[in-house]
């Protein structure tokens, strides 16, 4: 058994690769077509064999399954169908004997509407849980019930307004998500001692930290107040809800009551849409004791228009390096970043980013090289190192997705084209990320044994992991040494960002340096042979080629030439030592 060596000392997480797994899709160990624990447990030598040092393991808590498990309704349990806390505690035990961490998913500013504490809420509107959810009348001069007497006019994330209409209390509760995921009223102090709680037993049973979802929503702007209209007679309420005004109080508690005089550092990672490279500062700064590093989704909005994720616009490589060069500025000396091209929000990385066709393997290897060589804590979602893509969804009864499935309703009933809705989805939904994992090429590519509970992507006969894992020439193979590059170089992990050739519209290339070590990072976003003029181009040629996903070039000729010119999809490392 391959075993990793742990990253240590009080950063070791700037050193650490961090592997998402989406539990429901990555491996089936009873046949019931949706993974498990035991299936991780099954699999966990091929994470220890690629070498990641953290595993993010997305929610395994009850839930009915109304968003995939971010609808919790008990916090300190396991879902029947992912298996036993028992399970759990073998999963963690096999996980850290391999020298590895594990980070649980902290779902936080909502619950399942079947959680005990919203149940009691809903029931009895004098009670003393009432006022743990966000309960409000209607609109003042509208009876409760009518159309558009919502108490603001939030728009949800997945469809149709943020409020929902209780007959019984005639009140409205707020969801900023599901109907079925009311928001915690993070302002009254019983829940945020109530949540406390629960991370302390978390971290009590062994567990490495907590990745935050949508954690900067947990403060609201008081009083709650309509948004600019922009989804018909629904506005956009989320400069009321997103990086509140006590949202850095909030994290603070939590860091002193939950985290603070452990012995071993503890892992937090704020999952923050709309976060601003100013306010993740504030935000990650240690002295300010509020999360180690922040998920921001920038970069993966840069292909959406104006009419938001469903208006799919051309990806412009200008627009990501500006995008990702201004973040390494912005947290170049306080802060930290996390790196993703992917996860189970997004769709494949190699299809979005890359080409899945021809060059699958060349723009799969290439991704894999730019990330990995930024300033940051970078994260790899499953089947990303097999350089899995996005699957062709036939029709609307392919989605499993709440976010696709209400998306696709509401747009047809709202007179588009289904054709063209499909189209959008196609591309960005986030089922993508969700089909099973890759493992053979056996039936249901090796995920179980019986129906997956959703379809597998056709081209896992040519995808998969047996196939990669002794293959020297394989994606796998590449991000093995990718990882290795970035534990063992310490100008990776420390040293200064410099971004080359801003305005060059295919070619991305950036410095690392620190004490006299300097690394080139050079990669050609196209499907054709470029050049790619980086200052000190004849000296770079000359220098130690340390990694890439092309044969290692020739020689360079005396005197070299004044350029370095790329394969299509072609990523080089060099090294300088002064």
């Amino acid at each position: 058994m391959a075993v990793v060596s742990r990253a240590s000392g009080p950063d070791w997480w700037k050193r650490a690769v961090v592997y998402q797994i989406y539990p429901r899709s990555f491996a089936d160990s009873d046949g019931d077509g949706i993974g498990d624990l035991r299936g991780i447990i099954s699999r966990l030598d091929h994470l220890a064999r690629l070498g990641v040092d953290v595993i993010w393991l997305s929610p395994v808590y009850p839930s009915p399954q109304d968003d995939n498990g971010y609808d919790i309704s008990d916090y300190q349990g396991i879902e029947p169908v992912f298996g036993t806390l028992s399970d759990f505690d073998e999963l963690l035990a096999g996980v850290h004997d391999r020298g590895m961490r594990l980070v649980m998913d902290l779902v936080v500013n909502h619950t399942s509407d079947e959680h005990p504490w919203f149940v009691e809420s809903r029931a009895d509107p004098a009670g003393p849980r009432r006022d743990w959810y966000w309960w409000r009348g209607a609109r003042p001069g509208m009876a409760p019930g009518a159309p558009g007497a919502e108490p603001t006019n939030w728009a949800s994330f997945f469809s149709g307004p943020a409020w929902e209409f209780d007959e019984a209390s005639g009140e409205y509760y707020l969801h900023l998500f599901s109907r079925k995921q009311p928001d915690l009223n993070w302002e009254n102090p019983d829940v945020r001692q109530a949540v406390y709680a629960m991370m302390r037993w978390w971290l009590d049973r062994g567990v490495d930290g907590f990745r935050m979802d949508v954690i900067n929503m947990i403060s609201k702007q008081l009083p709650l107040a309509d948004g600019p209209v922009t989804h018909g007679v629904l506005g956009d309420g989320s400069a009321l809800f997103q990086c509140g005004p006590r949202i850095h109080e909030f994290l603070q508690e939590m860091h002193e009551q939950v985290f603070a005089g452990r012995p071993e550092h503890v892992l937090t990672v704020g999952e923050m849409p709309g976060v601003t490279v100013e306010e993740a500062v504030l935000f990650t700064d240690p002295q300010r004791r509020e999360v180690d590093m922040v998920f921001q989704f920038e970069h993966v909005s840069l292909d959406q228009g104006p009419g938001g994720k469903w208006d799919i616009r051309p990806l412009r490589l200008l627009d990501l390096k500006a995008s990702l060069g201004r973040w390494q500025a912005g947290l170049a000396e306080r802060g930290w970043n996390s790196l993703y091209w992917d996860n189970h929000d997004q769709p494949r990385a190699v299809s979005r980013f890359g080409d899945d066709g021809r060059y699958r393997t060349e723009s799969a290897k290439m991704l894999a090289t730019v990330l990995h060589l930024h300033r940051g804590t970078p994260y790899i979602y499953q089947g990303e190192e097999l350089g899995m893509t996005n699957v062709p969804f036939a029709g609307p009864e392919d989605f499993r997705d709440i976010e696709s499935v209400n998306y696709y309703a509401s747009a047809v009933a709202g007179g588009a084209d289904p054709a063209a809705v499909l189209a959008a989805l196609r591309p960005l939904s986030r089922d993508n990320a969700r089909t099973p994992m890759h493992w053979d090429d056996s039936p249901a590519a090796g995920f179980s044994t019986g129906e997956p509970w959703i379809a597998v992507n056709p081209n896992y006969p040519q995808i998969n992991a047996r196939a990669q894992v002794d293959d020297p020439d394989s994606v796998f193979s590449h991000y093995r040494s990718v990882i290795a590059l970035r534990h063992a170089e310490p100008a990776i992990v420390d040293g200064d960002f410099t971004m080359l050739l801003p305005d060059d519209p295919t070619v991305y290339a950036f410095t690392r340096s620190l004490a006299g070590t300097t690394l080139l990072v050079v990669a050609n976003f196209s499907g054709d042979p470029v050049p790619a003029p980086v200052p000190e181009a004849a000296q770079w040629a000359a220098a130690e080629f340390v990694l890439g996903n092309y044969p290692a070039p020739d020689p360079a000729p005396d005197p070299a030439p004044p350029t370095l010119l790329l394969a299509p999809w072609e990523a080089r490392v060099y090294r300088r030592v002064e």
